[in-house]
């Protein structure tokens, strides 16, 4: 099974997508992940990408979308995937469109994490994360088992400038704007689902299995 995953900041998409990958044996596609693994191996694509992020801006969509490619030709996709973070706009979506055409695949299910403002305010205003590896964890939901420091490798965990309060609202006031065409685009193509991203992990989890189970996706 194919499948995308949208939402706003704090919709809890790569929490639950690293849940559904474990449960459906597929891969979990972040678009931050991948790019930076691109970069870190150093392919051609990869030092093309090097260029903008080391200055702080966007990586061009044509870029991205050359490195989705490549990353959705790899090994391990035969049985399907998750991408998580990738489209954001409706021309995104039109390009992954046609590079699913050109891979001869096709996108099984869009699902929408609708959330409210509220509920992406409190996940992301309490993360931290994971100097070191990246972990996240959450004050409240997800806390250490040590106050400050990472369970996975020990590292020091902070605060990221895009989780603080006022940041969050400006992320998910510009998000809903992008996202809006591109919601009523996935509607016409008749493969979008949407589910309550204001629900906990294991609630929504056992909703989308029972959505799978229905549409014959599992």
């Amino acid at each position: 099974m194919n499948m995308v995953l949208l939402g706003p900041p704090g919709a809890g998409k790569g929490t639950q997508a690293k849940v559904l990958a474990k449960e459906l044996n597929i891969p979990h596609i972040s678009t931050g992940d991948m790019l930076r693994d691109t970069v870190s191996k150093g392919t051609p694509l990869g030092k093309k990408a090097k260029e903008y992020m080391v200055k702080g801006e966007l990586v061009p969509d044509g870029l991205v979308i050359e490195i989705v490619k490549e990353t959705l030709k790899g090994a391990g996709m035969e049985r399907g995937f998750i991408l998580d973070g990738f489209p954001r706009t409706l021309e995104q979506a039109k390009m992954l469109h046609e590079t699913f055409s050109k891979l001869s695949k096709k996108l099984d299910l869009v699902l929408y994490f609708k959330t409210s403002l509220d509920t992406s305010v409190t996940r992301l205003s309490g993360r931290r994360v994971c100097k070191n590896c990246g972990g996240n964890f959450h004050i409240k939901n997800i806390p250490p088992k040590e106050e400050g420091k990472c369970d996975h490798c020990g590292g020091g965990l902070y605060h990221r400038k895009d989780d603080e309060e006022a940041t969050v609202k400006r992320r998910w006031s510009v998000y809903a704007k992008k996202t809006e065409p591109l919601i009523s685009y996935y509607k016409d193509e008749g493969n979008l689902r949407e589910v309550s991203g204001d629900l906990d992990v294991d609630e929504l989890n056992k909703i989308l299995i029972a959505l799978f189970h229905k549409e014959n996706l599992v």
